[in-house]
């Protein structure tokens, strides 16, 4: 097999993670999982959502949360070399987070989003496809004058849980939009799990002969259906060296139920059983990548451990396989 023998892993278990728990996380517990992360050798982390709390309370604290960890004297000689994100789609929120940049706390990087799919995009957004993508040529370039990278990510790439398939060419067109326009880099999102690794493989190959910049694309899967990892086999296979995951697999669409209250979110869920949604395990793919003799450059019995305390911190146990069966032995014992 053909895969790069270097790779980055960003975590988006503070954000994208909790953001599906129906329960308030302690600001306390965010703060001390992105220390964590960090001391553990992750650089690129997504810690927050700085859209209006009222439809996802989980995010209530985001400036604090972003105030607290900017002051953490445990990372602070790290923090130069870590590229912390918040999620913002509309407006107000891209607004709020250069504001929290002028302010000396603000992030590194912010996000915004299109789907391919219409109708997933309208649902996540409250805009047209047509709308969004001027408001973001209007609000890429004003971030970029903060000092402020821009992502663009690409949803609904293998198929729409509202709407069903989707075509892999429309998302190349709009990669490619995202980077004329200013973004950073572009995220490849199949937020609820509907890609096969060789649909995953056939779409990096066609990204790979578009743009051929593997630095600029970050591979986002979830493992809804169970196939996460053949997906990320088939990414590396394809070339790609930039992955996110979060700890324990948790993580999806915005609860629309917290601490005992209903809450907006994003409406209904996609799926009868909330549970079974879910990103790649972080645990589970380091340790696979650390076996294949992939570079991560984390440190992975400390990633393995956190990944027990983020079951507590949860409440139930998670997905990892690694945080309970270990890694496989280097040497043989005495």
């Amino acid at each position: 097999m053909n895969y790069p023998k270097k790779v980055t892993i960003g975590d988006i278990t503070v954000r994208d993670g909790f953001q599906h728990e129906e329960k308030f996380i302690p600001t306390d517990a965010k703060v001390w999982l992105s220390e964590e992360l960090i001391l553990a050798g992750i650089k690129n982390i997504e810690v927050t959502n700085f859209g209006n709390p009222r439809g996802m309370p989980q995010f209530k604290d985001a400036d604090e949360v972003m105030r607290r960890i900017r002051g953490s004297k445990k990372i602070r000689h790290l923090l130069d070399e870590v590229c912390i994100t918040a999620v913002t789609i509309r407006e107000k929120s891209i607004e709020r987070a250069i504001q929290a940049k002028l302010e000396g706390y603000g992030p590194d990087r912010i996000l915004v989003m299109v789907s391919t799919s219409e109708a997933h995009h309208m649902k996540n957004s409250g805009l047209s496809l047509k709308d969004y993508w001027k408001m973001c040529e209007k609000y890429i370039p004003m971030a970029n004058e903060a000092g402020i990278k821009v992502n663009g990510t690409v949803s609904t790439i293998w198929g729409c849980p509202i709407s069903g398939p989707t075509e892999m060419n429309k998302a190349i067109e709009f990669s490619r939009r995202w980077l004329e326009i200013g973004a950073y880099d572009v995220e490849h999102a199949d937020h609820d799990g509907s890609a096969s690794p060789d649909r995953v493989y056939k779409y990096f190959s066609m990204l790979m002969d578009a743009i051929p910049q593997p630095e600029k694309h970050i591979v986002h899967m979830h493992t809804t259906r169970g196939w996460g990892l053949a997906n990320i086999l088939a990414a590396l296979q394809a070339g790609m060296t930039h992955y996110e995951s979060t700890m324990g697999g948790i993580g999806g669409q915005p609860a629309n139920f917290v601490d005992g209250v209903p809450v907006a979110g994003t409406g209904s869920y996609y799926y009868k059983d909330p549970n079974i949604v879910g990103l790649v395990t972080t645990e589970d793919m380091v340790v696979m990548m650390d076996e294949m003799g992939i570079e991560t450059g984390l440190d992975i019995d400390r990633l393995l451990e956190i990944g027990n305390t983020v079951e507590r911190i949860v409440g139930r146990q998670l997905r990892s396989e690694s945080i309970r069966t270990g890694r496989i032995p280097k040497s043989l014992k005495n």
